[in-house]
């Protein structure tokens, strides 16, 4: 045989066997010969991996509620290796979680199949094509699984005519308060919070509390956050809100003006200097003011429904109680929503709705978040699943407790814990949300900054800080 016959057998070899590897992979891929293939090979992999969820941090202390229902979904699919979930928790605040995600999600460097999205961001992830849209509901059981879904919060997960998540935890600002402190200064019972108090009648006690602190360790008539972060973004958008402001539009359109800031502006500092805020609050995110008000440093706190579990462990139940926040309060809370590039939707769709469930809800409630359907605060509400309901129960609560779904917040008792699940739920359906835009985080930067340095200010001019405030969300909100 010649050179040349054996390099034609050879080709002829080697032609026969790239013809059977195409016909044996046909079914599965298309046969190319080159870095597809691999790409393709390791799709297939990654759909045999678990369904990966990025969540923030657990803020309740409750032993984790978020990983207990992921271990539950685990336990449900015991049978099925592909089915298993696994929660990724991102360490930092907010701001670093939002960073995180973007990059990860932009660069396509870590493969997270659902994430938990702070509300504000999900115009911004939808915008950039980094979560896919959910089905639309239809009608039939979806869509009244999807009314369940108390109205305001549901809102959230929309944009632009699109849901692009399903409410996970949510929040609303309240207003724990001290009656020991109250009835010390002869403010009778009947004259203390009721479901329709007003900031006249806070300030009112105030007055008779004669409280005017100047030193951080003065008692002070409230507290809050209003630290150069979201907490004083909240703040902020609750006082334009109680004032009638509104800054953007359903569609992210700036919809305000210097006028209509100066008018939220001056409702803000009305709020500081009447109500004779702890002058630490300046400074004060969640966890210092939470301090200040136990240690008696303040009578009244703004806070997130998370405090009501946290004072269980830290103060006498007759020293604390709970009610709406006067005025307007704002949501807050998180959405789940299944990334663009999830080689796993399907997978992932069917785990936030076990998420999300009625029983998941609960679980969620009893933890100490703030659930996200309507009939989970109604009477008929379902029980928390029995072994994460367990999970959570801490160190001596009685089986009862846990029998009946309480978790382990039952501090003032069973008629005070049916009171604050009720005015929680009223809250929360009258809470109105911060602005809806993809541009969010460079709103809320400009806005603390400009909040905080007219709080700052030792004689602040709210019609100067107002112009200059319209001029910067102007840019803002057109993406400049």
């Amino acid at each position: 045989m010649t050179c040349h016959d054996r390099r034609a057998v050879r080709r002829g070899r080697i032609r026969s066997a790239a013809a059977l590897g195409c016909l044996l992979t046909l079914l599965a891929t298309a046969c190319t010969g080159g870095p597809r293939d691999a790409e393709e090979a390791g799709r297939e992999q990654a759909a045999e991996g678990p369904i990966v969820v990025a969540s923030g941090l657990d803020v309740t202390g409750s032993g984790s509620v978020r990983q207990q229902l992921i271990e539950e979904w685990n336990r449900l699919h015991a049978g099925s290796r592909t089915r298993q979930a696994k929660l990724v928790e991102l360490p930092g605040g907010a701001d670093q979680q939002r960073s995180q995600l973007l990059g990860a999600l932009q660069s396509g460097s870590a493969r997270y199949d659902v994430v938990n999205l702070d509300i504000t961001w999900i115009p911004e992830f939808a915008e950039a094509g980094l979560i896919s849209p959910l089905p639309e509901a239809g009608t039939g059981a979806a869509a009244d699984d999807d009314r369940d879904f108390i109205r305001e919060v549901h809102a959230t997960t929309v944009w632009k005519g699109r849901s692009y998540a399903r409410p996970f935890n949510t929040d609303v600002g309240l207003l724990y308060y001290r009656p020991d402190l109250l009835t010390k200064a002869d403010i009778e019972a009947d004259k203390q919070p009721t479901a329709n108090w007003t900031w006249d009648q806070l300030y009112s006690s105030v007055k008779t509390l004669g409280l005017n602190p100047v030193r951080r360790d003065e008692r002070a008539g409230w507290t809050t956050q209003l630290k150069q972060y979201e907490g004083l973004t909240v703040n902020t958008v609750e006082a334009f809100a109680d004032a009638g402001v509104e800054l953007a539009d359903s569609e992210g359109r700036y919809s305000s003006g210097a006028g209509e800031l100066k008018k939220g502006l001056d409702r803000l500092l009305d709020r500081i200097e009447r109500g004779r805020v702890q002058p630490a609050a300046l400074t004060s995110d969640e966890t210092a003011s939470l301090t200040d008000f136990v240690e008696g440093r303040a009578v009244f706190l703004r806070h997130w429904p998370y405090a009501y579990g946290a004072l269980g462990g830290r103060m006498d139940p007759a020293a604390y109680a709970v009610n709406r926040l006067p005025g307007k309060a704002v949501l807050g809370g998180q959405n789940l929503a299944v990334t663009a590039d999830s080689r796993r939707g399907d997978d992932a769709r069917e785990l936030i709705t076990f998420l999300t469930s009625r029983e998941s809800e609960r679980c969620l409630l009893d933890a100490g978040f703030a659930a996200t359907r309507a009939s989970v605060y109604g009477s008929a509400a379902q029980p928390c699943w029995p072994r994460v309901a367990a999970a959570l129960r801490p160190a001596g609560d009685s089986p009862e407790a846990a029998a009946t779904g309480e978790g382990g917040l039952e501090e003032q008792g069973a008629n005070a814990r049916a009171t604050y699940i009720r005015i929680l739920g009223a809250a929360l359906t009258e809470a109105v949300q911060r602005p809806r835009t993809p541009y969010y985080g460079a709103f809320t930067q400009v806005l603390q900054s400009h909040v905080h340095a007219l709080l700052a200010a030792e004689r602040p001019d709210t019609a100067e800080a107002a112009d200059e405030l319209d001029d910067a969300l102007r840019d803002v909100f057109a993406g400049r």
